[in-house]
């Protein structure tokens, strides 16, 4: 009989670790779901937990982790990736990326395991290059509100790259792009569930600035396959993961507006954040030709189950 290999998954009950941890129990793996479930939660893995080859285990990763056994695959993942959390809790944002980072690379090390960091479109701040490919170095200020979030995902690929130079380690690095879908919560804070809790609501849409900066958004589904992909694959460098269709922001409000349909919903405009990106948009060229990757679901598609699951979950 063929023994299942071994994944660690950290975050594993925030959103996108919890649709990680399906995928690789549906092919075939024993998860182990790493989580202090400060932005993470059990809803999302409930249905995993009666699975004889799924453990929970409940830890802040920016400190020490034992694993008994044998562990085939890290993935790092966990992370308070709204502004809203890493606003309110930047030391531990820069604790998970930092630390956590360096103890899951030992993990990686000690279990002789392959090891993926989630790394993050917000390397490349806001952008002077348009679109964003893999070999630009950012334009990010280090010290502004939103540096906590930007330099520990930073920092995590300078480590994570030290940890296969100079250990060998097996290492993939994935750069995400806004991602939405089902298991995104109402209070997160970014785009996408701010503007479909608002007009189910029926309350105005917050567009910051004229809302002409731009985002790509890219379903959860083809997220996930792109990591898939990219950690079966041998290549080490960073590779973008998400959709290069391009949005402006009032757009997309007005986009959500119309896929939902009875709401009163109007846009109303604040000012913009500090620091707030103008332009985000993935050059997918590197995830084509390295993984045969790019995504399937159009906007109008995963909007329209994202809605429907806000639609179940919250009203």
């Amino acid at each position: 009989m063929r023994r299942r290999k071994v994944i660690v998954i950290t975050g594993g009950a925030g959103f996108l670790g919890s649709h990680l941890c399906e995928r690789f129990i549906q092919d075939d793996y024993k998860v182990v779901c790493i989580d202090n479930l400060i932005t993470g939660s059990m809803d999302n893995i409930k249905g995993l937990l009666k699975n004889k080859h799924f453990d929970f285990i409940k830890h802040d990763v920016s400190k020490e982790i034992k694993v008994p056994g044998a562990v085939h695959y890290i993935l790092h993942f966990a992370s308070l990736a709204s502004p809203v959390d890493y606003l309110k809790y930047p030391i531990p944002t820069l604790k998970v990326g930092s630390l956590g980072a360096h103890n899951t690379l030992g993990l990686a090390k000690a279990k002789k395991a392959r090891y993926l960091i989630a790394s993050t479109s917000e390397v490349y701040g806001d952008p002077q290059e348009h679109p964003q490919k893999e070999d630009y170095w950012g334009h990010v200020n280090p010290v502004g509100p939103r540096g906590c979030y930007d330099e520990s995902k930073r920092f995590q690929e300078a480590i994570t790259m030290a940890y296969h130079r100079y250990h060998n380690i097996d290492t993939r690095i994935v750069r995400i792009f806004n991602t939405y879908g089902p298991r995104m919560r109402v209070n997160d804070g970014r785009v996408v569930p701010n503007f479909i809790h608002q007009a189910l609501d029926n309350r105005p849409l917050t567009v910051y600035g004229k809302g002409k900066q731009t985002r790509s958004f890219c379903y959860v589904d083809d997220q996930i396959e792109g990591i898939v992909q990219l950690l079966h694959s041998k290549y080490t460098g960073p590779v973008n993961i998400g959709n290069p269709d391009e949005f402006t922001i009032l757009d997309f409000a007005k986009l959500v507006i119309k896929t939902i349909g009875e709401t009163k919903s109007k846009v109303i405009y604040e000012d913009l954040p500090v620091d707030d990106p103008l332009q985000r948009q993935p050059d997918i060229a590197l995830a084509w030709k390295k993984l045969k990757w790019k995504p399937k679901v159009s906007i109008e598609e995963g909007l329209g189950y994202t809605i429907e699951w806000f639609k179940q979950k919250y009203v």
